[in-house]
């Protein structure tokens, strides 16, 4: 388990440090769970990741929305920069993203992850068209 934490860890990049899983978060007598909390020590910053299984649905931007506020409002101090939130999910309508999230959005994105690797066909043919 903790070497495929640290891969994560090293696949994310430099800098990050993990903080909580399923970090609870508690207001108005209602608790919700942030899958993965992690810090960046270079950007000075909370990174809040939530996985989805399936297809991405507005309700869950809405939902990483309020985690990165709460964050932002609660848990970062002064000198800290503003939280990102990262949503992984196995499918998603860019169009759902693009008119859910607002124009100037710079703190919540949204991936597709894969569960099967492409074939050596199919990954020749994504890169040839990036």
């Amino acid at each position: 388990m903790i070497d495929k934490l640290e891969h994560f860890l090293l696949e994310l990049g430099n800098g990050f440090t993990f903080v909580a899983r399923q970090k609870r978060i508690t207001f108005d007598e209602r608790h919700f769970k942030v899958d993965l909390v992690f810090y960046n020590r270079i950007l000075k910053c909370f990174v809040l990741i939530d996985l989805k299984i399936g297809e991405l649905k507005h309700q869950d931007i809405g939902q990483m929305q309020m985690y990165v506020n709460y964050f932002d409002r609660e848990v970062k101090l002064d000198d800290e920069n503003k939280t990102i939130g990262i949503i992984l999910c196995q499918d998603k309508s860019e169009s759902v993203v693009r008119y859910t999230l607002p124009e100037n959005n710079e703190q919540i994105f949204a991936s597709k992850y894969l569960t099967v690797l492409p074939s050596e066909k199919d990954l020749i043919q994504i890169i040839e068209n990036q």
